[in-house]
């Protein structure tokens, strides 16, 4: 199965993270976002 996550925006509150990696990859409980929108 293919899907496409759409992930917009800025992401200005998490500017710090978002410089160094993929936003979908900043890790939220030790998971990464797309994981927690994968679940």
């Amino acid at each position: 199965m293919k899907v496409v996550i759409f992930a917009g925006g800025k992401g200005s509150r998490i500017s710090e993270e978002s410089i160094l990696r993929p936003k979908p990859m900043i890790e939220i409980g030790g998971k990464p976002i797309l994981w927690h929108i994968m679940k």
